[in-house]
């Protein structure tokens, strides 16, 4: 059974929503102002409840400037020989597809390749799109974002596994013999989901 998300992040992200998009509609210095406070009350309360400190919660803060929508984590799905490709991240030491928030400019189908290439040094080709997920459905940690996640079947084009700055490996695992999982970035019952569509080509994508 899922865990619910805190009550207390669920309502601070609200409050920075609103905060956030009124900054960013706002034409009245007053109205700014008010606003300005609000967002500053809620990083307070996320500084008290998490502990994190005021440079990281500000860094947060200030990439969601603007009309806040929802941030998009790309993954990419490979295998090899019915293993799949996994990448061991260096912010926690755990595994999950290749991948990452996509940039500006660039499709999800872009984004899965790039990713791709820069964490693991392998070129894909994407085959098909598997799942569109909204992360606070999926058993991830709490989250100062909201974030939806899709995922993307690829085949291996060409090169040989290597680290990158983001990460410190790559290899391939059995499904049944999978790593630790990097719980912010994938969970199992998400590879279930996705290992579904990969056997039923005919099974039409997920989407929460």
């Amino acid at each position: 059974m899922k865990p619910p998300t805190p009550f207390w992040l669920e309502q601070i992200k609200q409050i920075m929503a609103i905060a956030q998009s009124g900054q960013f509609y706002s034409k009245n210095p007053f109205e700014t102002e008010r606003y300005n406070n609000l967002l500053a009350l809620a990083q307070n309360l996320l500084q008290h409840y998490t502990g994190h400190d005021f440079e990281s919660l500000n860094h947060a803060f200030i990439e969601g400037k603007g009309y806040v929508t929802p941030k998009v984590d790309v993954r990419a799905i490979v295998f090899k020989d019915g293993k799949m490709l996994m990448v061991k991240e260096k912010t926690d030491g755990c595994w999950c597809p290749p991948g990452g928030f996509a940039d500006v400019g660039y499709t999800p189908f872009e984004i899965a390749v790039k990713e791709t290439l820069e964490e693991a040094g392998i070129t894909v080709k994407p085959l098909r799109l598997l799942a569109v997920m909204d992360k606070k459905c999926h058993n991830h940690p709490p989250s100062f974002y909201y974030i939806y996640k899709i995922f993307v079947l690829c085949e291996i084009i060409s090169g040989e596994l290597s680290a990158s700055l983001e990460t410190d490996d790559a290899a391939y695992f059995e499904l049944d013999q999978l790593p630790e999982l990097s719980k912010d970035r994938i969970t199992k019952e998400q590879i279930n989901i996705i290992m579904e569509r990969v056997k039923y080509l005919d099974t039409p994508p997920y989407c929460d």
